[in-house]
């Protein structure tokens, strides 16, 4: 297994390069290809790029905000202690690696965004008490939780075509989530995973020397201690009026109840229903009323934003991606190869080995059901085949690829102080694992 481990991780460090270029790389060739297999000219092409560019840009303030605040919440004293003994569960690489797989799948099962900032934070944490656990290992763990995140509680396809008005209800009707995410199939296929997936991750150890080709920087201990010059406290009698509004406890503590009290009405009036505005929202306000002060809270923004750069500059290249890959046709087309290849037996795995391909050129579930379910939905029931299972399929389609496809990496990336080549290496194996029990989830149950 480190013989096999060792030779992606080299072509990765070799060959992959730094996301912001795969993003660029992967523009033209979605380019090319829609000239080819669609008629569209260069000029309809350079349209639908230029048009849906900045189609992400909500999105791409979400996830940003992923990155902000969750770097705020974690830099509060009382969440470095609560990670610090959930990390004392660690006392050996191998302990770590499986401990971070643990808690980032499972947090991932409750929801995607929480689960990539969770993992993410959890993991330096770990490296902190483990310093001899190989880093790069250790945070491709983190990541391979994602995973799991479309057979869980915030999965997209199965909630939207359970929620009643979704834009395929005359086709197929409302599937409740007993048939989708509590199914038998989808069942066997996160439970496998998530009692395997972490002694995987434990064969993917090296026995290089862990810091390799890394920033170390943002993990050390040393870093986020919060005792630099900023965050210490002013004498009251010498502070400014200002100053003393900045270190006021009364004010973070008044907007801090505010927030916790728009989040309990959030949940009386709408269930556990966890999305990505309110997870952002609950760390915000949380962070605001752990840090105490303003001015430590502001402190502590100042340097979590210095790690969203990647997102912002990235996300609208995929946007323009995503406008050639719907608007000429290239996706519906990559969709119906898969479709024409199926028969009753082997569609749900046609339809998420497609639904895999497509997600490499539109990396939003949401989105890619838009492109693939009208013609996956009427394909499955000309087959003959479950429309729940076709909807499955094509969710964890959208999931395995994430494990090669940078665009939900950055987060996770941003936090850790590493590029794409770091992780992906390890992340190329747990696709090909992965496949598997996927493949026989579908097929067999």
């Amino acid at each position: 297994m480190q013989a096999i481990t060792s030779f992606f991780d080299r072509m990765v460090q070799r060959y992959l390069p730094d996301a912001f270029l795969f993003a660029i790389i992967l523009t033209l060739v979605v380019f090319v290809l829609g000239i080819l297999f669609t008629g569209s000219s260069p000029v309809e092409m350079v349209g639908y790029w230029g048009d849906g560019f900045w189609d992400l840009l909500a999105f791409a303030m979400q996830m940003s905000l992923i990155v902000v605040t969750g770097y705020i919440l974690a830099s509060t004293p009382i969440v470095k202690n609560a990670l610090g003994k959930i990390s004392t569960f660690a006392n050996t690489p191998s302990q770590a690696i499986l401990l971070v797989t643990v808690v980032a799948s499972i947090a991932c099962l409750i929801n995607y965004g929480f689960g990539l900032v969770v993992g993410a934070l959890f993991a330096i944490h770990v490296a902190k008490r483990v310093p001899s656990v190989d880093y790069r290992v250790l945070m491709a763990s983190a990541y391979s939780g994602f995973l799991l995140w479309h057979g869980g509680l915030s999965a997209s396809i199965p909630l939207l075509i359970a929620t009643p008005g979704h834009f395929l209800e005359d086709t197929m009707g409302l599937v409740p989530v007993t048939e989708t995410l509590f199914s038998s199939f989808n069942l066997f296929i996160v439970f496998f995973l998530l009692f395997t997936l972490p002694f995987v991750n434990r064969f993917l150890m090296k026995s290089k020397d862990p810091l390799q080709n890394t920033d170390a920087s943002l993990w050390r201990p040393e870093a986020s201690e919060d005792d630099t010059a900023d965050n210490q406290p002013i004498a009251k009698a010498d502070r400014t009026p200002a100053e003393h509004l900045e270190n006021s406890m009364i004010i973070s503590l008044v907007i801090g109840l505010m927030g916790l009290a728009f989040i309990i009405y959030f949940f009386v009036d709408n269930g556990f229903n966890l999305n990505i505005n309110i997870v952002n929202f609950i760390m915000l306000f949380l962070g605001i009323i752990f840090h105490r002060t303003p001015r430590r809270f502001l402190n502590s923004v100042t340097n979590a934003v210095k790690n969203v750069g990647g997102i912002i500059v990235q996300f609208p290249f995929y946007a323009g991606i995503m406008g050639m890959m719907v608007a000429s046709g290239l996706s519906q087309q990559m969709s119906l190869w898969f479709v024409d290849l199926s028969t009753e037996f082997t569609f749900p795995l046609f339809a998420f080995l497609s639904a895999g391909v497509v997600n490499f050129f539109v990396p939003s579930g949401g989105g890619q059901w838009a492109v693939q379910g009208p013609i996956m939905i009427p394909a499955a029931m000309e087959l003959g085949v479950d429309t729940a299972k076709a909807a499955v399929a094509v969710a964890w389609g959208d999931a395995w690829t994430n494990m090669i496809q940078p665009f939900w990496a950055l987060p996770l990336l941003a936090i850790a102080g590493l590029k794409v080549r770091d992780i992906m290496g390890f992340c190329v194996l747990i696709l090909i694992y992965s496949f598997i029990p996927i493949s026989i989830g579908l097929l067999f149950f």
